[in-house]
Order: structure tokens, then sequence, then C-alpha cells
């Protein structure tokens, strides 16, 4: 493509630095290879074939998604091993049932009647489908109890079933985004491998094959150190990082690979305030950790990009669906700064939210433009 700069580009735009997405890609693929296990990344973090290719390349074996779109079109890309990470919707089972043969697409769920659907569909089409047992490792947002009846019974049932395939147990540690520092993901952590390993264990000891215990969250991985007994890990956050995994503790500011640019376009004389062209429906309304800070406000901006500098007194107090509002501790702070047309970089507190916002990556290194990439973010 041609030479630009990030300051020839309209806004607002979604810059991703080519040089920190390589660099944590690496450092998370290094640390699955370390502790054993594999890496089956989340892409709904992207929603990119370059950079879910760049994944693969650095040794994944397969990838996480969380919409059947995504599945469709990662699959007609060439990824041949999908888990869709996300309690079966009944309208999907056929869709499911008659997906690309040359992918093999594992589903989940965490009930009885799903099971029993999926099982019949299954058997009318003559075709066996694999299928992870979702459980709760402490997160209680979806998942069986791994201390109910019910657990076991489903283990039983899919584990028995001529029609489906039980891939194993997967659990997702989204408690651990509700920490304060790097010590309490731990902790969240090591509470979803016990409570997997412990569950699966069981289960084998009554004779049930348990094939897979599949784990893990961005910071949880960030913070673990031993998995023993865990087959594979699915954090999806970690190519990016944010504003968020930096606050607790997850990564530096310094490996936050994505920011959105974004143009001022009104400052008034002698107002403590500016705004921007990045609205809502540029950054999402997503607070972050508010129980880390009570000062979080919407994404913060950056004094010097370069030494990962952020602007301790300037905050993005409010956003309208295409407004962004800015606000300083004094009209003296900002006087003579921030005029109308220029640009400023912000680094968003929820980088999977904020990319699904938008069509495409620019590319960059330093402020040169490399490339821009699509992202795949349809519903059908």
């Amino acid at each position: 493509m041609p030479t630009t700069t990030i300051y020839d580009l309209p806004t607002p735009a979604l810059l991703l630095d080519a040089d920190i997405l390589e660099r944590n890609i690496k450092t998370t693929q290094g640390k699955a290879n370390k502790l054993s296990v594999s890496l089956r990344p989340h892409i709904k973090t992207h929603k990119c074939i370059e950079i879910a290719q760049k994944q693969k390349n650095a040794g994944a074996k397969g990838i996480t998604v969380s919409t059947f779109y995504e599945a469709e079109q990662f699959a007609k890309a060439g990824f041949t091993d999908i888990t869709w990470a996300f309690p079966i919707p009944p309208v999907y089972i056929e869709p499911v049932l008659n997906f690309d043969e040359n992918a093999t697409l594992r589903v989940v769920l965490d009930s009885m009647e799903a099971k029993d659907a999926l099982e019949k569909t299954a058997h009318e089409k003559g075709k066996k489908i694999h299928v992870w047992l979702k459980v709760d490792c402490g997160y209680h947002r979806a998942g069986v109890d791994p201390k109910s009846p019910l657990a076991e019974e489903l283990v039983k049932a899919l584990a028995t079933s001529d029609a489906l395939h039980f891939d194993g147990i997967l659990s997702h540690s989204g408690h651990a985004y509700n920490v304060k520092n790097s010590k309490g993901s731990l902790v969240a952590a090591e509470q979803e491998r016990d409570v997997m390993v412990d569950f699966a264990e069981r289960m084998r000891k009554k004779g049930y094959d348990v094939l897979s215990v599949s784990i893990g969250s961005t910071p949880a991985v960030s913070a673990i150190q031993n998995l023993k007994g865990v087959k594979e890990i699915r954090p999806g956050n970690y190519a990016f990082y944010d504003y968020t995994q930096a606050m607790i503790g997850s990564c530096s500011v310094g490996d936050c690979a994505l920011t959105v640019l974004s143009s001022v376009i009104s400052h008034q004389p002698g107002a403590s305030h500016f705004l921007l062209d990045a609205g809502a429906l540029a950054l999402s309304k997503d607070m972050g950790p508010t129980h880390v800070s009570n000062d979080m406000d919407m994404g913060v901006i950056y004094d010097d990009y370069e030494r990962k500098r952020l602007h301790a007194h300037i905050h993005l107090r409010t956003l309208s669906q295409e407004h962004g509002k800015v606000i300083a501790n004094t009209p003296a702070m900002i006087e003579g700064k921030f005029k109308v047309g220029d640009k400023v970089r912000i680094l968003e507190h929820h980088s999977c939210l904020t990319a699904a916002q938008f069509d495409e990556y620019y590319v960059v290194k330093e402020d040169r433009v490399v490339d821009k990439w699509k992202i795949l973010r349809g519903r059908s």
C-alpha cells in the first residue's frame, strides 16, 4: 500500500501496533509451551484472519470463537479445529451439523435439554458432533456446578452417547477480571485449575472418559505458573491487552497493542473540556475495572505514545454516540493545546469491544501505516 502515516488517516481509526502484537503472541505461546499445554486462542478479541494466522504460525492448536459466523468465516479461511465456546442455541443445531466438512467444530453445552436436542438431531442426520461440557469454575455466569448431580449426569450422558463425541470439560475464569492485582488473578487461576482438574479426576475414577480439560482467561493465564492436569488454555485478549488488563496487573501499558486515533472537533476558549470524534460507537461504553479506581472514566489519552506515557489529569469523561468529551482538572491545563484538527491516541478499556466497533485495523509501525486488515464482525 502507499506510504501513509497515522496523521493522514480519517478518524476515528483503529490502530494496531504490529511490533507489540507480535511480541504478545510470542510471549503467550512461549508460556503455553513452557507449561506443556496447548494454546487455543479466542479470536473474538480480534476477529481477524491475519492475526489468527500469526497465532497459528506461532504454535496455536486450533482457535476459539464466540459466534457461529466467526466459525464459518474462519473455516472458509482454512482453520480446521474450532471450538465455539458458547452454550449452543438450539436454533444453531442443524447449521452446526451441516458445518464445513473440512473442519471440526466443537460445541459447548451445560444442560440436559441442549444435550437431548443435539443428540436427537445428530441421530436424524446420521452425524456425530464434538461436544464440550461447560463447567462453572467460580465465575457463576454459565456452566454446571461441578459438585451437582447434574454435572455427573451430563458427563455420563455425553461419555456414553453414540451421536456425540465428548471432548471433555471446559471453563472460563471470568472472575479473574474482578481482581485488583496479579496476586488476585493467580488466586482465580489456581481456583479454576483445581476445580476443573478435581472434577475431571472424580469423573475418571467413576469410569467416564474425560479426554481434556480446557480453561483460561487472559488474566488467569498471565498469572498461572502451574497447569498440571490441564490440556489446553483459551485466552484471547492477550493479543492486544488493554487498559483494564494493565490496571489489574495482567500486563503493562507498554504491552497494549490497540489504540483509537481520534480528532479534536471542538475546543472553546477558556473551557475545561474539548471534544473528540470518538464516541461510544468507537470505544463502546465499557467503564473498565471500576473496582480498582473510581476515576476510570471512559478511556485514557496518551501524552507520549512512544514512551507509553498517559495523561494523568485529562480524562475521557463521557461518550455520546459519536462524541467523546475530554475533561481537564483546570482550563489552564489544556489552554493552547488540543486544537481543532489535532489528533490524539486513546487507550481503550476493553480492546475486544472496541475492535468490534470497526471494520478494519490500520497496522502500524511507529507512525507508519504498513497494512490494513479486515475485522469479521458480522452475524450472518
